[in-house]
């Protein structure tokens, strides 16, 4: 059922926006008809056409929220009532245009990413926080500042995709990561999430078939969540990339993801999701864990680090270096971030450089940072993973 909110979400929110403008005013609307229908379709059971349910409630509930704001500055004899009859709801998918609304040029990058989100990936303000590694109060004035912002915007597809793609392209992959491994919770991901983003990454990919980036990004996602499958034991525990049971990969997805990547790679200028997609595929490729080709991967993510900014690309460099030229050359990479407050606000540093320590041998330090970097994670099968991980170095 969350699966099918998170889907419709962006839907009705277009639906309403199209019709009524007010965009901060009906995203709220929105999220107030999917607490509606959290409270009543479990026991009333899902409607037959849920699209048309949720705009028809929100619709309702939109109206309310105009009267009052218009009462309140005593002026509600001069607002014209819309029309609360059930709109003709058409089959037009209006979520690629929330999308590209919401990553309008007039809202700095800061504001459109979070708002976004939001809005098109339903997450929340916590969620939106620990993924963009920023603390949620700042997260929560930016997404209030960018829907004020946005009000008088016509609701349509821009005419010039380019301003707007880049943040576009971060959201998906934002949206992605959250459903790959939640923020936190006691299951390690949330498939809904993850396939919405690959859902519109799809719809992205039709609408701009030749852009080598869109194409990069739906290979990586569709290479990552091959992987799916695998990452939890019977009993819901993660297992790490080295251990997983490969036959249990999603080969379709796989072949579909290499696919799209080699012929963006061969067509286009090369680019950071293309590069990511491509490390991804060289995980694929590989039929047991001793067989990755870590020399390549350690290239190519020296290629891609340049691209991006943030202490995740230097971790995972770090990683691929230790493969390569020893656990010593990975830790002295991975140690130039010790003093970035982005690296250190999330668990992740204190992970790498825990296996990284393992690889050398220094158990003992080894299993004190998994500990560390157990208290940083709010997600309980990572807690449990990194906590067993340190208890079996004590045994030692």
């Amino acid at each position: 059922m969350e699966e099918l909110w998170r889907g419709l979400a962006p839907q009705v929110l277009g639906a309403l926006v199209r019709r009524y403008g007010h965009f901060e005013t009906c995203e709220d609307a929105v999220q107030e008809a999917l607490l509606v229908a959290a409270q009543r379709w479990p026991e009333q059971g899902v409607p037959d056409e849920p699209r048309t349910w949720l705009i028809r409630v929100a619709s309702r509930r939109l109206i309310d929220l105009l009267r009052n704001e218009e009462s309140r500055r005593h002026r509600e004899d001069a607002v014209r009532t819309p029309d609360v009859a059930p709109e003709p709801v058409s089959a037009t998918d209006d979520s690629l245009t929330v999308l590209f609304l919401c990553c309008h040029p007039a809202l700095p990058a800061a504001s459109q990413i979070p708002l976004t989100l939001r809005a098109v990936g339903g997450l929340t303000t916590s969620e939106i926080a620990a993924a963009l590694l920023t603390p949620e109060a700042t997260i929560g004035q930016r997404i209030s500042r960018a829907k004020q912002k946005l009000r008088g915007q016509p609701f349509r597809r821009p005419d010039d995709y380019e301003e707007r793609l880049a943040a576009v392209l971060q959201v998906l992959y934002l949206i992605f990561n959250e459903g790959y491994t939640s923020t936190a919770g006691d299951e390690l991901a949330r498939a809904d999430l993850s396939r919405e983003a690959i859902r519109l990454g799809r719809m992205l990919h039709g609408l701009l078939p030749d852009d080598g980036e869109a194409a990069g990004l739906l290979a990586l996602m569709l290479l990552t969540d091959a992987r799916r499958s695998a990452r939890t034991a019977a009993d819901g525990a993660l297992v790490p990339l080295d251990e997983q049971d490969r036959s249990r990969w999603d080969h379709a997805a796989i072949r579909e993801g290499t696919e799209l990547i080699t012929r963006a790679m061969r067509t286009t200028a090369l680019g950071p999701y293309q590069l990511q997609a491509a490390i991804a595929a060289l995980h694929s490729e590989a039929t047991t864990a001793r067989d990755t080709d870590w020399r390549q991967i350690l290239a190519l993510y020296n290629l891609l680090e340049p691209l991006l900014d943030g202490p995740v690309v230097r971790m995972n460099r770090a990683v691929a270096t230790a493969m390569v030229h020893g656990p010593e050359a990975g830790i002295r990479l991975l140690d130039t971030l010790a003093t970035d407050e982005r690296a250190l606000r999330g668990h992740r540093f204190h992970a790498v450089r825990a296996h990284l320590l393992e690889l050398r041998g220094d158990h003992r330090e080894a299993a004190d940072t998994y500990l560390s970097a157990a208290k940083l994670t709010t997600n309980t099968p990572e807690q449990r993973y990194l906590r067993n991980r340190a208890a079996r170095l004590r045994e030692r």
